[in-house]
């Protein structure tokens, strides 16, 4: 085998200068270009799909072939997609050949407030997999134990995010980056804001869970960022005040949550068709239904983001019992009901409209 590489590269030497070759310019495309190497192919099958492909010259394939050979790097070909550019050197060809390629990914963007349904629809749209397969790896309870869940789906735990998932990833593979980006960013937020869990777990008892579920529906109320921290306050107010009772969060998001994406839904919420009716405010069938059950529904209705999280940990300290939407994206706040309800006539019934500022949250 030897004798035989030292003859082809005597073959080779003499075919092109030995010095000069490694270094001479050899891939003659204007623009970069791709080529798949399948597994298994040959020197010989690789060097044709680069001439194929118009990356190596069809007078430079011998030359090309032999420098190869004499730098036994004939089984070091590495199969995948490589890239090819401009004026590369057949010493700079020859790196790329054998330099494994990275598996080839695909860009997701995950914007807050999703809940599972979304999210599996916003990866399968991305071209990352089958819809139905993602939602059942969201909704697999085994899963969800595995990845110290303590549900038995993924709500609320897969953080909204910007990823790069290899293509090809397996479903469980992409929703557990998701959950596991999500418990790094809690525990960042959990140091952050210490008093802040301790308050919440003294006077509420909340732990992981309960914070999340509180803050998948403030993120579900609001799109303006500054109102986060006081919707939150206005819910923990509703929970901790002894004057207001019953203790109902009395959010809409909750009951079409419960309408909409649970296995198992009740008999009105059968008949929902995106509009809550006085059905679906009336229907204790419905856990999801706040209106109805007091205290946090069973679980998280949407996947919030690091700020939704954070008005929930750091809320800001109000009055506030009461909130209506201002028709202009932001919402008017109330300490009494007679306040509330003097808003509610003015927004809700003769459609006034604010003027998109943050007048609304002042006391």
């Amino acid at each position: 085998m030897l004798l035989l590489a030292a003859a082809g590269y005597s073959v080779y030497a003499a075919y092109r200068n030995v010095t000069t070759f490694p270094q001479r310019p050899v891939v003659a495309a204007a623009e970069p270009v791709e080529v798949e190497i399948p597994p298994g192919t040959s020197l010989r099958g690789t060097i044709e799909r680069l001439v194929e492909a118009g990356v190596l010259p069809a007078e430079d394939a011998t030359a090309f072939r032999l420098f190869v050979l004499h730098r036994g790097a004939a089984g070091k070909v590495a199969a995948g997609r490589h890239v090819f550019e401009p004026s590369m050197t057949a010493e700079e060809l020859l790196a790329e050949l054998v330099r494994k390629p990275k598996a080839p990914s695909i860009r997701v963007t995950i914007p807050e407030g999703l809940n599972i349904l979304g999210v599996a629809k916003a990866l399968a749209d991305a071209g990352l997999g089958d819809r139905a397969a993602f939602e059942a790896a969201m909704r697999d309870a085994s899963l969800a134990a595995r990845l110290g869940v303590p549900a038995d789906t993924l709500e609320g735990y897969l953080f909204p995010d910007t990823y790069r998932f290899r293509k090809g990833a397996s479903p469980e593979e992409i929703v557990t980056t998701m959950v596991r980006r999500h418990q790094e960013v809690f525990a960042q937020l959990a140091r952050k804001h210490r008093k802040g869990l301790a308050e919440l777990e003294r006077t509420l008892g909340f732990d992981h869970h309960a914070i999340v579920t509180l803050a998948s529906i403030v993120e579900k109320e609001t799109g303006a960022a500054h109102e986060r921290p006081i919707i939150a306050g206005v819910f923990l107010n509703r929970l901790r005040f002894s004057h207001f009772k019953p203790k109902l969060l009395q959010t809409d998001p909750t009951i079409i949550y419960g309408c909409t994406v649970p296995v198992r839904r009740s008999k009105a919420c059968k008949s929902f068709e995106g509009r809550i009716r006085r059905i679906h405010l009336d229907d204790a069938e419905n856990p999801y239904n706040t209106y109805r059950h007091e205290g946090l529904p069973p679980g998280p209705i949407s996947n919030p983001g690091r700020e939704a999280l954070e008005a929930v940990l750091a809320p800001k300290k109000t009055r506030f019992l009461y909130f209506v939407s201002r028709n202009d994206g932001t919402h008017q706040f109330s300490a009494t009901r007679t306040e509330h309800e003097r808003y509610v006539d003015l927004y809700q019934r003769k459609n006034a409209v604010g003027d998109g500022s943050a007048s609304g949250s002042k006391e």
